[in-house]
């Protein structure tokens, strides 16, 4: 009977449990598929539009937010939404933002190797985001691979995160 009482307790626990709430999807006011996205298109260019923004960085005195994902994955199509967000319009003043789809390497897809080679990243997880400065050196380069699970991370950290003082 205490066996029965015990799993039917731990049955009940894991259906109100923050971790299987946080398993579920998130909304994000104004945006009705966050998981999904086109900012990440594999036929652009990502190398040109990367020298394009480092000149446009080095021209406004400003820094590049490189996110290196795929449109494919829910992480870096969450992040790429959020970015686009009424909230995030500082950080995309802040930032000249570029979006290359690097495929997700780790799972074995492939796309635009040479972004990561550039910036001597071996993608880990999808996004890796790297702030640049405008001659194109990585400045986080320790957090850039942390961003992977940002689908999970509060809006509120991201926001500070790339908004923090030291970016």
């Amino acid at each position: 009977m205490t066996r029965r009482f015990a799993l039917a307790l731990a049955a009940a626990l894991a259906l109100t449990s923050p971790l299987s709430a946080a398993a579920a999807p998130r909304a994000m006011p104004g945006v009705a598929e966050p998981y999904k996205t086109d900012a990440f298109d594999p036929d652009d260019d990502p190398m040109a539009a990367i020298d394009a923004a480092l000149a446009a960085a080095r021209a406004a005195g400003k820094r590049v937010l490189l996110v290196m994902g795929t449109g494919t994955c829910h992480d870096s199509a969450w992040l790429a939404n959020l970015l686009a967000t009424d909230r995030f319009a500082p950080v995309r003043s802040h930032y000249i933002v570029v979006f290359a789809d690097v495929g997700m390497p780790h799972a074995g897809l492939v796309r635009h190797p040479e972004v990561p080679a550039r910036f001597r990243f071996k993608i880990k997880g999808t996004p890796t985001v790297a702030i640049l400065d405008g001659d194109g050196r990585v400045l986080n380069r320790k957090a850039a691979p942390r961003w992977r699970n940002a689908a999970s991370r509060s809006d509120d950290d991201i926001y500070n995160e790339l908004m923090g003082e030291e970016n």
